[in-house]
Parts: structure tokens; C-alpha cells; sequence
């Protein structure tokens, strides 16, 4: 997520209320989760496991719970409560505003678009030409939707991340200030769940086809003309390369990448990134060629004993 104009570290320090290690005219161009930065861009870090991994990162700002030695060419906030903090630029940069339309006069929708009843669309919204949004549609303000997009009836897309910090006092959600776009021809069906990003963008690739009843996670990038059935979980910050096939019900963990023309059989349980171009069933998911073939082996295992108590 940009800011507006480029911002000194001093005042980004000013706003939260924090001390800083760094020049103070240091520039500041946004805020992004650690998988998505990029120079100029602040990356927040609470947990001493992870110092540095964000120090290392391409962020050039740290938002950090302890003064820690400092990158070179780098600068760093000191929080005693990072996370707060992170949420606290989000809640400025990007404030939530209540809706006072059906259809935000901010909106653009182009031309050929069919837009049926009881559609909600939100505030800076962008839907390209040709496409047919169904009745009860949900796209959340500042959503971007390509050329001859379909979205059937109950879909949401751009509802927030399903990411929390546990707190004595209960859990805290992460504010989302992200995006969810769907490039050309993308075809979702009813009664999914697009989560927008954290502060980037969820991404569905070109010519991608996704069934009823299938949960994106927040930052997840889907590839070019991939085809995912109904009940497919996919978490967050996952990465599916193109023309990935995913049969139905198939659960997928965060923070993995699935290779281009993979194949999930139904139910497969993914846990770790998988190779591109070779299928895979099962829980945890394995390649499909050698799973068969330690299933063969256990069929044969009551014959094998039978042999081995004859001799």
C-alpha cells in the first residue's frame, strides 16, 4: 500500500508517537507485509524469531519492538507495540468510510457491463467492459475487475484478511487495506470469498475459472487460466502459477507456492510447496505416481504376512 506523497521518517515517527534510528528526512513510500516489500515501503516485526528476516528484507523501514542495530541504507521505528502501530497507518492511510449508495458514485464500470439487481459495488471500484456481475454480488471499495469478467450471485470479493494477534485480553485483527483484482476473463462462481490483501494486492490471473464456494485468502496470487472446484480452501499469501488444475475440496496452507500445471486431486491436503507439471492426492499431498504405489504395497501387506507366518 502507497502513501500519497512521500513522507519523511520524522513524520511517520510524529504520527505514531515513536522514536527513530535514521536520518530524519529519510523517505518513506508505503507500509507491506514482508512477502511483498519494496524500497521505501515500512514492514512491521514483533517477534524476536523474525528480527531479521525483516531487517534483511527489501523493506527500507523496520517498524521493531527493540532497538536493534541498524542496516546500512536503512531506518527503524521503535514500537513497543508494532503491530498496533502498523494498524494505526493503515487506519490513516486507508480509513474505513461507511457506504451511502448501492453503487458508489466513485465506481467505474464499463461499457457492455451488466451490473444485475441488489449488486453492492464500493467506494473506487473499477470494472471493465463486457463482464456480468450477478444479483447479490459484493465488491469492496477499490477492487479492480478486468474485461468480460463473470461473477455469480453471492460472491464477495474484498472482504478483509482472516489475520489476528492473540492478545491476553482476546484476539486482534490486522486492518486490511489491500485490493482483490480479477485480470481478463475471469470467471468466479457463487457464494466464494476473495479476501483483499493486508496492504497488497489478492490476484486471480487471466482466464482463471474458480467454482461456487471457494475461500481466496488475503495476498494469495492465483496464475493465468487455472481451474479450481467448489470447496477449495486456499490461505493466505499462497502463490498457484499458471494453468494450475485444483479438484474439490482441497485444503492449501499459507505461504507456498504450487507450480505451473500442477494437478490437486480431490481432498489433497497441501502442507508444502509442490513442483509444477506432476499430480498430487492425499493428506499431507504427495506426488500421485508414488502415493499409488505405497497404497499398492499396504493392499498387499495381509498377503505378505500370510507368507511370512508359513515360513
Amino acid at each position: 500500500m502507497k502513501f500519497p506523497r512521500t513522507y519523511r521518517l520524522e513524520e511517520i515517527a510524529e504520527l505514531l508517537g515513536v522514536s527513530f534510528v535514521g536520518e530524519n528526512s529519510f523517505p518513506v513510500l508505503g507500509i507491506n507485509e514482508i512477502h511483498v516489500v519494496e524500497p521505501g515501503d515500512i514492514v512491521f516485526v514483533d517477534h524476536p524469531k523474525y528480527y531479521q528476516k525483516a531487517l534483511d528484507s527489501k523493506a527500507t523501514i523496520v517498524l521493531i519492538n527493540k532497538e536493534v542495530s541498524c542496516p546500512e541504507g536503512k531506518a527503524l521505528l521503535i514500537s513497543d507495540d508494532p503491530f498496533r502501530d502498523f494498524n494505526r497507518l493503515t487506519a490513516h492511510f486507508k480509513p474505513f468510510r461507511a457506504a451511502n449508495a448501492q453503487i458508489d458514485p466513485s465506481a467505474t464500470i464499463g461499457e457492455g457491463t451488466v451490473i444485475q439487481p441488489g449488486v453492492f459495488i464500493g467506494k473506487n471500484v473499477e470494472i471493465g467492459k463486457d463482464c456480468i456481475i450477478h444479483p447479490n454480488v459484493v465488491i469492496q471499495d477499490s477492487c479492480i475487475l478486468g474485461d468480460r469478467v463473470v461473477v455469480q450471485s453471492g460472491t464477495i470479493i474484498g472482504s478483509d484478511a482472516f489475520y489476528y494477534k492473540n492478545r491476553p485480553q482476546g484476539y486482534d485483527r490486522l486492518l486490511s487495506g489491500g485490493r482483490v483484482i480479477l485480470e481478463d476473463e475471469v470467471e468466479l462462481g457463487a457464494l466464494c470469498s476473495i479476501d483483499r490483501g493486508v496492504s497488497g494486492d489478492t490476484r486471480i490471473g487471466k482466464g482463471s475459472k474458480l467454482d461456487n464456494q471457494i475461500q481466496v485468502g488475503h495476498d494469495t496470487v492465483i496464475g493465468k487460466k487455472c481451474l479450481i472446484a467448489s470447496q477449495t480452501g486456499i490461505a493466505g499469501c499462497v502463490v498457484i502459477e499458471d494453468e494450475v488444475t485444483i479438484w474439490g475440496q482441497v485444503g492449501i496452507t499459507s505461504a507456498i507456492r504450487i507450480g505451473a500445471k500442477a494437478v490437486l486431486w480431490g481432498q489433497a491436503g497441501v502442507s508444502k510447496s509442490l513442483e509444477g507439471g506432476k499430480g498430487y492426492f492425499g493428506s499431507p499431498a504427495m506426488e500421485a505416481r508414488e502415493h499409488l504405489k505405497q497404497l499398492a504395497v499396504i493392499r498387499q501387506m495381509p498377503e505378505i504376512v500370510k507368507q511370512i507366518k508359513k515360513q
